[in-house]
């Protein structure tokens, strides 16, 4: 590994992230280098002091810019950012320093005081805000008598002393409630570049400036009318619409919050004596055995030693009811333990851990850009470019009949035009409809599926493990005469229990949900299990002449002629030859069919693929309610048959279960798998739906055309906003507090009518 850069001038408290146990908590290596010693790492940041697209720009040219830096994408709305940087040629305090040289904040994204920081920069807005708003109303007090008086009628000396009494209280406006204006744009000023800050505070600048003028020299040029009135207002709209935009906007980020956030800094770990002691998670290892207390999260992936208590998975599997949890019982990291003390053997820690892998899908939308939102982005500066401009020759237009108005309507064009609502339009919306549906229990890996599964009109359905749950459920079965269908069920019981085999743990579900109970004096001895064949132990069972080997299994096993069934069959024979047959079906998941009419009545067209046979995959297909279906496809045929639609001009969409699934997933126009079943980070789909129901599958579709009504309806009102107050404040007709309002008012709209996303999807 060669040397990275000399780092020169970098914050000290940035070096302390150099650390490779460090940056681990906010990185992952990449998958092409994680067998061997990773170079290249993926990290999460959080940037303080974003505002606009702009600044967003701003942040990945600074990151871009920095040697080692190979890719860097920041979303305005999320306020975060995605790193990927190369350990042999840069280190974080680097990249880092050069983002916080640009005049912003970057922060570990698992930083667990940057909400406290977030928190303490709203309060200090909010007193910003209480300023601008407290000095507004005693500077339209001392306004109004000129409001409703004609020229003359009030004294040349008390219209200066009311001029005066403005002039001081809009100080306090100026020096504190502007300050953020005014930093922003004069970092923007010495790195050369424009923002959306630089406009506003140049229209503040000059209208405190020109009626400065007209306080101090009534008689020159400026001195027909002050604005201050008009200043203090527009501050007082625009710190208002900022306010309740960042309140806004962290509840649209509250699930990632939420979720990155849930684990503890510290849990007890065991000693070797027995007892227990408080340590860093860091320093746990697989094997540990840690104390988990009710109201802690669960730190690790593993299995229950000692103990019972209820478990809540809500955010992880959007299972809403909390779950059983006892010895032998596996818990995952960032659920967490509700009612009772338990020990908890760690099994996978970091990043091997399912919450780490849902947290970096999570994080992994949260910094992705949609198309429209990128467009959005390479428009905002040439448009912020074009509004100085257009700035700059109405003033030169209306100079010569009136100075002061001419430098009034400058300021409208610069305040009104900032097009803060045209770059959260689209962000803004599928952040929220991404936070709904974590909620619900399904991640959304890129945004930009949203769009695409706006438009799809045919999704494929995989049948095993998607439209039915991972096991088996019995269908019928039949015995031999003079054997009972209990005691028979009973003793398939007794072999299965030793198995992990799914058709072992079908026939002992069947037994327990039955409560068939053997009859007093059997006796099962010797249990072995025949790798692909079944069971066989040596069994006692006077009551049904049952004496000697038993076998459990295949026909093969049992010596019995292979019968002809649709469904899997199971025999257990004796001695005496057949004594049982048990016939297993796929178990399909109790909400298949509801989801199934859910999409029909969407207008979505049903088909079903399985590598099944095709007499299964109808039978299953007729349950489930769908009208097409094909059996005994390999993946290959799948990913065929999915093109050949698609030639046709349908967009597909594809839901499976990850496992063998996987080029028909990455072939289609969007894709879902079910995240039980496959490492979360190696996914080919957009979307994961964690928990075992495919409702949220359905409520998925509903809720990508929600997201792209109201994308639509941002971007409408956008663009009309800025037809309509662009002719009017170049025309003279709008005075600058309008135009404050109006723009603070056109980026809230924007956000709030993004956040009915937030609500679930309702069906038609």
């Amino acid at each position: 590994m060669s040397e990275p850069l000399p780092r020169h001038g970098v914050d000290e408290s940035l070096r302390l992230l150099d650390d490779p146990e460090e940056w681990r908590e906010f990185s992952r290596p990449l998958e092409a280098a994680a067998e061997a010693a990773p170079a290249c790492w993926e990290s999460s940041v959080v940037f303080e002091g974003m505002h606009c697209a702009a600044c967003a720009g701003t942040i990945e040219d600074a990151l871009r810019s920095v040697p080692g830096v190979q890719s860097a994408d920041v979303s305005a709305a999320s306020q975060r950012g995605r790193v990927v940087w190369d350990a042999a040629l840069t280190q974080p305090s680097q990249w880092m320093d050069a983002v916080r040289r640009a005049g912003y904040r970057p922060l570990p994204a698992h930083d667990p005081l940057a909400s406290e920081r977030r928190l303490a920069e709203t309060r200090k807005m909010l007193w910003r805000l209480g300023v601008a708003g407290l000095c507004m109303m005693q500077v339209m007090m001392y306004a109004t008598p000129t409001y409703f008086t004609r020229p003359g009628e009030i004294e040349p000396n008390i219209i200066n002393l009311l001029r005066w009494a403005a002039w001081v209280l809009t100080i306090p406006v100026m020096l504190f409630s502007c300050q953020p204006f005014f930093a922003n744009a004069l970092r923007d000023l010495r790195q050369r570049r424009i923002s959306m800050d630089l406009p506003v505070a140049l229209g503040m600048g000059l209208t405190f400036v020109v009626s400065t003028l007209g306080t101090f020299e009534p008689e020159g040029p400026f001195g027909h009318e002050v604005y201050f009135d008009s200043l203090t207002m527009f501050v007082f709209f625009l710190l208002a619409g900022r306010w309740l935009e960042l309140r806004l906007r962290d509840r649209t980020a509250g699930a990632l919050e939420a979720l990155m956030h849930r684990l503890p800094e510290s849990v007890e770990r065991q000693r070797a004596d027995g007892s227990f002691e408080r340590v860093a998670v860091r320093r746990l290892r697989v094997g540990d055995v840690v104390r988990v207390l009710p109201g802690e999260a669960f730190v690790a992936d593993g299995v229950v030693l000692r103990g019972t208590t209820t478990a809540d998975e809500a955010l992880l599997t959007g299972e809403s009811t909390p779950l059983a949890r006892g010895v032998g019982d596996t818990v995952i990291a960032g659920s967490h333990n509700l009612s009772g003390v338990v020990e908890q053997r760690v099994d996978r820690l970091g990043e091997d851990t399912r919450y780490a892998q849902i947290v970096a899908l999570m994080t992994e939308a949260s910094t992705t850009k949609p198309r429209l939102a990128r467009l959005a982005d390479r428009v905002a500066k040439p448009f912020l470019a074009a509004m100085l401009l257009a700035s700059g020759l109405a003033v030169a237009w209306w100079w010569p009949s009136d100075p002061g108005h001419a430098v009034m309507i400058g300021v409208a064009i610069l305040v009104v035009t900032c097009p803060c609502a045209l770059s959260l339009a689209t962000p803004a919306a599928m952040l929220a409809a991404a936070g709904s549906m974590a909620r619900s229990g399904v991640l959304v890996r890129h945004l930009q599926a949203l769009e695409t599964l706006a438009g799809v009109d045919t999704v494929v359905f995989d049948k095993t493990g998607t439209l039915t749950r991972d096991g088996f459920v019995l269908a019928r079965m039949s015995t031999r005469p003079g054997v009972a269908r209990g005691q028979a069920l009973a003793l398939a019981a007794a072999l299965a229990r030793g198995s992990l085999h799914p058709v072992s743990r079908a026939l002992v579900a069947a037994a327990d949900a039955e409560a068939t109970v053997p009859t007093a004096g059997w006796r099962v001895e010797a249990a072995e299990e025949v790798a692909g064949q079944g069971v066989r132990a040596q069994v006692e069972a006077p009551a049904i002449g049952v004496h000697g080997a038993v076998r459990l299994g295949s026909a093969v096993l049992c010596g019995l002629e292979p019968a002809s069934s649709e469904g899997l069959q199971v025999h257990l024979a004796d001695g005496q030859g057949w004594l049982a047959s048990f016939e297993l079906r796929e178990d399909l998941r109790d909400d298949a069919k509801t989801a199934v009419q859910t999409l029909a009545g969407l207008g979505i067209r049903v088909r079903l693929l399985s590598g099944d046979s095709a007499q299964a995959a109808e039978r299953l297909a007729g349950l489930a309610g769908i009208a097409e279906a094909r059996g005994g496809c390999t993946p290959a045929d799948k990913l065929a048959t999915l093109r050949a639609w698609q030639q046709d001009g349908r967009s597909v969409a594809m839901v499976g279960d990850g496992l063998n699934d996987g080029p028909v997933l990455a072939g289609a126009d969007a894709s879902v798998a079910f995240g039980r079943s496959v490492p979360l980070a190696r996914a080919q789909s957009d979307f994961v739906v964690m928990g075992d129901h495919l409702m949220p599958v359905a409520a998925l579709f509903v809720k990508a055309r929600d997201t792209m009504r109201v994308v639509r309806q941002n971007l409408a009102w956008a663009a009309a906003y800025n037809a309509i107050a662009i002719p009017l404040a170049m025309a003279g007709w709008m005075p600058a507090w309008a135009a404050g309002l109006g723009m603070a008012t056109s980026s809230l709209l924007v956000v709030l009518n993004a956040m009915r996303l937030s609500r679930p999807a309702e069906f038609a």
